[in-house]
């Protein structure tokens, strides 16, 4: 990026008061994008100087775009950058610009809705689950008791798990809404699973959903689904808090 574009950037962000949270450099830059004043496919500046435009840490920035990129609004070229991808100020509709890294009260009405949301695809799961399907939620709960130490491992082989449900529900649009929701709430649940008891508890809850589907009762699938969704929210509340570096 030239001396001129870095410098045009950083007027157009302003800055930001020490106690910013993600929410607000996300909801900064997204203006910034769709305002035109940044052409498209423009490298954008580093995580370093756009922190220092906008008076915040690295990581309150890094996670900031981590959420743009999951929207299809910045593309992530290693070795090389962050660019901004064509046609950004039509990619989010009003529905999603107020979902993006929302701050408290957004962010919990999203977790809320994500529950209903989940025990509804539970219970539909497990009337229409094949067999196969069956074989891959079990390999997903393996995946998680073997990997109660390992983090990555264990939020990757949840998320496959919850969309694993989710296609088994056989309601495409049920499906394609929890997706995107999950999608703006990921930094919160990233952030939400850093210790081993929890990731035990977690563990056994998705080993009593995935008995439950299993032997088709859609009763129980709601019910221990609606437990889980009880304990994982919680989890994902209590972790909302402003980042600092």
């Amino acid at each position: 990026m030239t001396a001129a574009v870095s410098a045009d950037f950083s007027r157009a962000l302003g800055t930001l008061d020490s106690t910013s949270v993600v929410t607000e450099v996300a909801e900064r830059l997204l203006a910034v994008f769709t305002s035109g004043q940044i052409e498209v496919g423009a490298r954008l500046p580093s995580e370093r100087s756009l922190a220092a435009s906008l008076g915040v840490g690295r990581s309150a920035v890094r996670e900031a775009l981590a959420a743009l990129e999951i929207l299809g609004i910045v593309i992530v070229r290693p070795g090389s950058g962050t660019y901004l991808r064509g046609g950004a100020s039509e990619l989010l509709p009003r529905t999603l610009s107020w979902g993006l890294m929302l701050g408290e009260p957004r962010t919990r009405e999203l977790i809320e809705l994500r529950s209903g949301l989940e025990i509804q695809a539970a219970e539909l799961a497990a009337q229409r689950i094949t067999d196969d399907a069956v074989e891959s939620l079990g390999r997903h709960v393996a995946a998680m008791n073997t990997n109660i130490t390992n983090f990555q491992a264990f939020k990757d082989a949840d998320a496959h798990f919850h969309r694993e449900i989710a296609l088994a529900s056989g309601n495409t649009v049920l499906e394609d809404v929890l997706q995107s929701i999950r999608s703006l709430l990921r930094i919160w649940v990233d952030r939400g699973l850093r210790d081993k008891q929890h990731a035990a508890v977690a563990a056994g809850e998705h080993q009593e959903v995935f008995e439950a589907i299993k032997t088709r009762d859609p009763a129980a699938a709601r019910k221990v689904m609606e437990q889980h969704m009880i304990t994982a929210s919680a989890r994902l509340l209590n972790d909302f808090a402003p980042l600092t570096e």
